[in-house]
Formats: C-alpha cells, sequence, structure tokens
C-alpha cells in the first residue's frame, strides 16, 4: 500500500506462571498473558499516536536541519527505510529493489521517517512522492491550505496549475508566512536537511496527518 503506516513490533510482557501444574499450562498462561499484553501495548500505541501535535514532527524535523548525505550518497533516511519491511512493498510496486532506496533521492524518505519516528496517525510512508500524494487523497486528506504539520508536495515546472502526477518533491510545512509564501522543512535539497521559504504557486497540494487538536 502507498505510504501506509509499518507495523510497529511489540515484545509481550509474560506475567508469573509459578502456579501452573504443568509445563503445558505454564505455556497457555504465557500465550494469554502475551496475548493480552500485546493488545494493551498496541491499544497504547494506537492512543498515543492520536495526541501526537503538528509541534513535535516540526521541533524533529528542524533538530535534523544540516544533516545530509554520505559520500557515497547515502543518507540515514535512506537506510533507515530500506530496513523496514515496508520498502519491499514499494519496492515490488514500483518495479525496483528494496537497495535502490539507498543513493536514491531521499526527500519523501525523510518525511516518512519523521512519521516514523513521532507515530503520528496518518502521516505514511513512501518513498515515491506522488504516490504518497495519491495516499493522502484517496484518504480525504489532501487540500490546498498550507497548515503547520502539514506535508507539502510541490511541482517546479506547473507549480499549483501541475497535478498529483507531476510532483517533482515534497517538505514539511513550518508555518504559513500570510504573504503568500511557507516556510518548510525538506530533505534532498541542496543534499542536506533545510528550511525554506518557497512560494505557494509552486505547491500542488497538501496532506494532513491526524494531529492532536491544539
Amino acid at each position: 500500500m502507498a505510504g501506509a503506516v509499518g507495523l510497529a513490533i511489540f515484545t509481550p510482557l509474560t506475567g508469573d506462571t509459578a502456579s501452573a501444574e504443568t509445563p503445558a499450562q505454564a505455556a497457555a498462561v504465557q500465550r494469554h498473558e502475551g496475548a493480552a499484553s500485546e493488545h494493551t501495548s498496541r491499544k497504547a500505541a494506537r492512543s498515543a499516536s492520536r495526541t501526537v501535535a503538528a509541534s513535535t514532527v516540526i521541533k524533529l524535523a528542524k533538530s535534523q536541519l544540516g544533516e545530509g548525505e554520505n559520500r557515497d550518497g547515502s543518507t540515514k533516511y535512506a537506510d533507515w527505510y530500506a530496513s523496514t519491511r515496508h520498502a519491499a512493498v514499494t519496492a515490488r510496486r514500483d518495479g525496483g529493489t528494496v537497495g535502490d532506496y539507498r543513493g536514491a533521492e531521499w526527500c519523501d524518505m525523510f518525511v516518512s521517517w519523521l512519521s516514523a519516528q513521532t507515530g503520528v496517525k496518518n502521516m505514511g510512508w513512501d518513498a515515491y512522492t506522488v504516490q504518497h500524494a495519491q495516499w493522502f487523497e484517496k484518504g480525504h486528506r489532501w487540500g490546498d491550505t498550507a497548515k503547520p504539520g502539514a506535508v507539502v508536495f510541490f511541482d517546479w515546472q506547473n507549480g499549483s496549475r501541475g497535478g498529483i502526477d507531476d510532483i517533482d518533491h515534497v517538505g514539511l510545512v513550518v508555518k504559513d508566512n500570510g504573504n503568500g509564501t511557507i516556510t518548510t522543512i525538506e530533505g534532498n535539497t541542496d543534499n542536506a536537511v533545510k528550511e525554506k521559504i518557497r512560494d505557494k504557486s509552486e505547491v500542488v497540494g497538501y496532506g494532513y496527518p491526524d494531529y492532536a487538536k491544539s
């Protein structure tokens, strides 16, 4: 699935099984308690994902300013993405291999890394900007209003006249400057994570994660 958030892996906790009468009973207790603990962990994770504020994601993005490419063109964002199970899904979809992500254009992998690190709901993971934008659109989380924390998609040739299929680049909105421009943080900008001032005329649209209400 394009842009779908990967599955978190939880280590179930088991309780004291010393009172079980047989090894089989002890194993059954462990399975039951482990399943209950995993359910609780997943429920807590889902609850936490709904309470992530836009400011949390923006703060993390700002902490990455200046982070760039290694000598071989790789980045920690592409290396992370290639290490996820989700990478195999998108590689098959796009006709490549997981290894292709290392050294590839990484603006969307940076956005995906922000999503994964913060656990924000409905921000999505992808390495291909067009597919990521389509995922937002299909989820009815697509629009033309610049909001802090929104995922912003650009078309350098056609700007706002272009469609999703023409998207070239992606970043994160920091704020609407109120003068026809937005402040953004973007990966793969001059081979680094940088803060930029962009004209809204370059924007195709915005994807809206499910942030906590302010």
